[in-house]
């Protein structure tokens, strides 16, 4: 299901061996215990267009979450916005129309009290993209490392 929201449940139910009422009800369960969120249109950057992506790392003082950061959020371009560890206090994934566009959103957070500087990582290829998954590697391969 979560390849793709659009089937029907009758469709679910064939490919898990289920009744399509057994799935609308387990789907029914997920909902009510927040495991699924909602379904969503998977938008093509190029066609709507918004084709520049980065990641921005937010160098800041003290915690990266404040009232005014999160102020950013009102703008579309920012996709995700994560508070993380490590020698950055947030990262943003920004999508816009192009350098200049970038450019303006990088304005709006210097002007930011407590931002102290930003590394941004412009995409020039994507190999992978996707929505949470739901099964997780168990068994993970035991690769040697190359001889020195």
């Amino acid at each position: 299901m979560s390849a793709d929201a659009r089937q029907t449940y009758a469709e679910i139910g064939q490919s898990a061996g289920l009744s399509a009422p057994a799935v609308h009800e387990r789907v029914k369960r997920l909902r009510e215990a927040g495991v699924l969120r909602g379904s969503t249109a998977v938008l093509d950057a190029q066609a709507i267009g918004k084709p520049f992506l980065a990641f921005v790392h937010v160098d800041t003082e003290g915690w990266g979450k404040s009232e005014r950061m999160m102020t950013l959020r009102r703008f579309p371009e920012v996709e995700e916005m994560h508070s993380v560890a490590g020698d950055t206090g947030v990262i943003m994934k920004v999508r816009t129309q192009n350098a200049r566009a970038m450019e303006h959103f990088l304005s709006q957070l210097y002007i930011l009290p407590g931002v102290r500087g930003t590394k941004s990582y412009v995409v020039l290829s994507t190999y992978l993209e996707r929505a949470i998954q739901p099964l997780a590697t168990e068994n993970w391969p035991d690769i040697p490392l190359p001889p020195d």
